[in-house]
């Protein structure tokens, strides 16, 4: 059955409106898309928000999660309408793995992200450091948005832990950009080749998603497409 259901999954300290640039690339392209509110409270809590979605779909989809949404991926991939994920500078962990275990010993020279000391079990992003870190080549403007209007993200969602990763059953494609401060493209590198999956790399900072929506929507249209086309 050809994929035309496209699932977008978000990640930490921002919420599901930041895709609404590739969402306007993919429905002008036909897609059906739907994006996750995932409340980034526990990865259990963040995937069953996934498995909902994915529930009330007519068909496959290509599953898509951007930075800790790759975490929520990896975990809820393994549902039956799940046929493709697709990593957009996202982490892609393996059994046991968490976003706590895969940052905890950056390689020498590697951006440390800047998150604050939780408060009560939550963490943010220094505001002051947040466009350097996350969004460099977003406008000047949205970039400060984006900081003030961060989604507290408990430490508890970092430390969910994922029990089966669905790359290893499903196909998936990754988009890797080379100007991230957040995630080492290093790192993204390493994570694709063992995920086998499809990649691609693109000048680009942590919020790709949002200042090359268009690239973005390729890349996820490619998964969609390379389905399709499988005998």
């Amino acid at each position: 059955m050809a994929i035309k259901n496209i699932v977008l999954v978000h990640g930490n300290f921002v919420d599901g409106s930041g895709w609404q640039g590739v969402y306007d690339h993919l429905t002008a392209d036909g897609y059906r898309v739907a994006v996750v509110q995932n409340p980034t409270l526990t990865l259990g809590g963040d995937v069953a928000a996934t498995h909902q979605v994915l529930d009330g779909l007519d068909g496959p989809a290509v599953l898509v999660g951007h930075s800790y949404g790759g975490v929520v991926i990896t975990e809820a991939g393994n549902h039956p309408n799940a046929a493709a994920l697709a990593y957009i500078t996202a982490f892609a962990p393996d059994t046991g793995e968490s976003v706590s275990s895969l940052i905890a010993d950056p390689p020498p020279g590697a951006p440390v992200p800047p998150i604050l000391p939780p408060v009560n079990g939550f963490l943010f992003l220094d505001r002051d450091k947040f466009a350097a870190s996350f969004a460099a080549d977003v406008p000047e403007k949205l970039a400060a948005f984006m900081a003030d209007s961060q989604v507290p993200t408990a430490v508890e969602a970092l430390s969910g832990a994922v029990t089966e990763p669905a790359w290893r059953s499903k196909p998936s494609w990754y988009l890797v950009a080379t100007d991230d401060h957040m995630i080492p493209p290093a790192a993204q590198r390493a994570m694709s080749e063992r995920a086998k999956a499809t990649v691609t790399e693109t000048p680009g900072s942590h919020a790709v998603y949002v200042s090359r929506p268009a690239v973005v929507a390729a890349v996820i249209s490619q998964a969609a497409q390379g389905i399709n086309d499988q005998p």
